[in-house]
């Protein structure tokens, strides 16, 4: 089931851009019974297992449980090995980068990257040697907020190292002063475009698959994983993973240039999915009879056969 994920990504028709960034996000999913590989989460404070998700854009390749009491890396170097030649072989030209925030940035998995022609953005997490760094840069946008009293940023690229390290690597920094004080970010990358770009163009579209894995979670019951025994709430959640991609494809392939090409998986089930009607099928065709009553218009007879002929190729 797994690989119908890829595969589907694979066939959806669509011609091989010169990139593809792969999101790579861990999430909490609470339990509140004896589930077999529930564990106590720290930062996330409840007992939960620690599902891991990738998307390529809008499109889900991996919905992965794993117990909550290891990394949030764990096996994610596995995973994005296995897309990536998988990947190439459909498209051995395309671009590949690996995008995440900062529980993944491992720097073995960072080599990796750099050995075999992938592009990475990862979050940094800040620390002391960071913020040192960072200061003139902090102090500057520190000095610019007193005097005009608004939001000040600025954007530099330095080189660090950590400790456990093999060698120094690009970080950009993201200096912010705010009237809550000094916000600074950090981000570890190998792309060369300029620090600004990169973090508000690039890193910061990731919050787009924050999006998508509360659709699943909330609108398609990926959080039903209640079963005492540890293998049918992988099952579960994959069967979930699977409704996404039924539902995407909708987007993709039904809805653009509707009023629901940006509507939320709940709206779809409510607008669009749980909609009584009456289904007449004869060796020719199928009739599928609304209610005149309904009150969305946008399903009005009159409105499908204005869409129809708009678009006459159509069916």
């Amino acid at each position: 089931m797994p690989e119908v994920l890829v595969e589907q990504f694979i066939r959806s028709g669509k011609r091989a851009a010169k990139e593809w960034i792969l999101d790579f996000d861990a999430t909490d999913e609470a339990v509140h019974g004896k589930q077999e590989g529930r564990f106590f989460h720290g930062f996330y404070d409840p007992y939960c297992f620690l599902p891991l998700y990738v998307f390529c854009a809008e499109q889900r390749l991996v919905s992965y449980l794993r117990p909550s009491n290891s990394d949030a890396a764990r096996h994610a170097w596995a995973i994005l090995a296995l897309l990536v030649k998988r990947l190439r072989q459909a498209w051995p030209k395309v671009r590949i980068i690996f995008r995440g925030d900062s529980g993944f940035c491992r720097w073995r998995m960072l080599a990796w990257c750099e050995r075999h022609a992938v592009g990475y953005i990862v979050g940094l997490a800040k620390n002391s040697r960071l913020l040192t760094l960072a200061e003139p840069w902090l102090n500057r946008v520190e000095g610019r907020f007193k005097e005009t009293g608004t939001k000040q940023r600025r954007f530099a690229s330095v080189r660090y190292a950590a400790l456990s390290w093999d060698r120094p690597r690009r970080v950009i920094i993201k200096a912010e002063c705010t009237e809550k004080g000094r916000n600074p970010r950090f981000v570890v990358t190998n792309l060369t475009a300029g620090p600004k770009a990169l973090y508000d163009t690039v890193y910061c579209a990731r919050g787009d698959m924050e999006n998508r894995i509360k659709e699943q979670q909330l609108d398609l019951f990926a959080d039903r994983t209640r079963c005492h025994r540890g293998w049918p709430n992988p099952f579960r959640l994959l069967l979930s993973s699977l409704a996404y991609s039924l539902l995407e494809a909708l987007w993709r392939l039904a809805l653009q240039a509707t009023a629901l090409a940006k509507a939320q998986a709940g709206t779809i089930r409510l607008k669009l999915l749980k909609i009584g009607a009456v289904v007449l099928r004869n060796t020719r065709r199928v009739r599928l009879l609304l209610s005149g009553s309904y009150p969305n218009p946008i399903y009005s007879s009159k409105s499908l056969l204005d869409c129809h002929r708009a678009e006459p190729g159509r069916p």
